[in-house]
């Protein structure tokens, strides 16, 4: 199966079609296992799937080691690390109340413990999880730029952001790239974010793409949730807010039953046809499910089929937020 390649922005780097988000390898998502962890990130590249999604606090750097391991028996051209930093967690592994540490100073010193983690000397791209409202976005950018100067990273992106805020950090240094949640049942970003990035050249790496599991047709109504899975707090993962999704994922279903594809791959290729900015990242934790994703970064969707797509869930059709209130009212890119 071939991969086929974009290029985030008129500044960043070409990039496989799909990239692999690993935090679920280690974080948020119930227990991983290492050694299948290893496996489906040497199975992504070897497919050609070069961009690799972490973040420093991803189960408290042990994402970061992991990948480092991974790639001692890959070479390290081959990848395109994107990482995230700025949150901050306890020993117990909860997340510390926001504001988000993204200072010049955290961001020389989170860099240089990410370095040695993914045992790399240096970092494709690297970018603010979130802003911090004290700290102004121009100041956590000049530090960034300054650190791509110096070589230790390669191209600076952003995350989460408002369309005011894009323009601010694009002022300040070259931007590779936004990453935000963008689905069928996300679409926030199409109203100001995306015209705002093409405006300026800027990528765009949609995360979410499957909603946490909730669009990949292997959801199930009665599935568990351990507290220290992400979903057990998620609105769209609750009670009556659950039961009006799947019925939206059920009519996703009759559209990919007649393509002969899974859920999945629907939803994923519906993302890549929304603009050639537009770079979907998977969270497959396993081969299967990473082959599964791979079928959708190769599957063509033509006019008449992303019409019955639409109908099938509609724009605003998604019962619930995709975060809690608290954490919601964090997001630049909500306000």
């Amino acid at each position: 199966m071939s991969v086929s390649r974009r290029k985030l922005g008129r500044s960043g780097p070409e990039v496989s079609t799909i990239g692999l988000g690993a935090m679920g390898m280690s974080d948020l998502y119930g227990p991983a296992d290492d050694a299948e962890s290893i496996a489906t990130l040497h199975a992504a590249i070897d497919a050609g799937v070069d961009l690799i999604d972490t973040g420093d606090f991803y189960g408290s750097g042990a994402n970061e080691m992991l990948i480092g391991r991974a790639l001692r028996e890959r070479r390290r051209e081959d990848v395109v690390l994107s990482v995230k930093f700025g949150s901050r967690r306890t020993p117990d592994g909860a997340f510390q109340p926001v504001p988000y540490d993204v200072s010049p100073e955290a961001v020389k010193d989170r860099l240089a413990y990410s370095l040695r983690r993914l045992e790399t000397d240096y970092i494709d791209i690297y970018r603010p999880a979130r802003l911090n409202p004290n700290i102004p976005v121009e100041d956590t950018i000049g530090a960034l730029e300054e650190m791509r100067q110096a070589g230790y990273i390669r191209h600076i992106g952003l995350s989460e952001l408002g369309a005011e805020t894009i323009r601010r950090a694009a002022a300040v240094a070259p931007i590779s790239d936004l990453q935000i949640e963008y689905s069928l049942i996300s679409r926030g970003p199409e109203q100001s974010i995306i015209p705002t990035l093409r405006e300026l050249g800027i990528g765009l790496t949609a995360y979410g793409v499957l909603s946490r599991g909730l669009l990949s047709g292997h959801w199930s109504p009665t599935r568990e949730l351990s507290g220290k899975d992400f979903r057990a707090h998620s609105p769209r993962f609750q009670g009556e807010n659950l039961e009006a999704n799947l019925r939206l994922v059920e009519a996703l279903g009759r559209v990919a039953e007649r393509l002969g594809a899974t859920t999945s791959q629907v939803a994923i290729a519906w993302v890549a046809a929304q603009g050639d900015d537009i770079v979907p990242l998977v969270g497959a934790r396993r081969r299967e499910r990473l082959t599964e994703s791979l079928g959708g970064a190769t599957l063509t969707l033509d006019a008449e089929t992303l019409k019955e797509i639409e109908e099938a869930i509609p724009a605003g059709a998604a019962a619930g937020e995709r975060y809690a209130a608290p954490l919601m009212a964090t997001l630049d890119s909500e306000r």
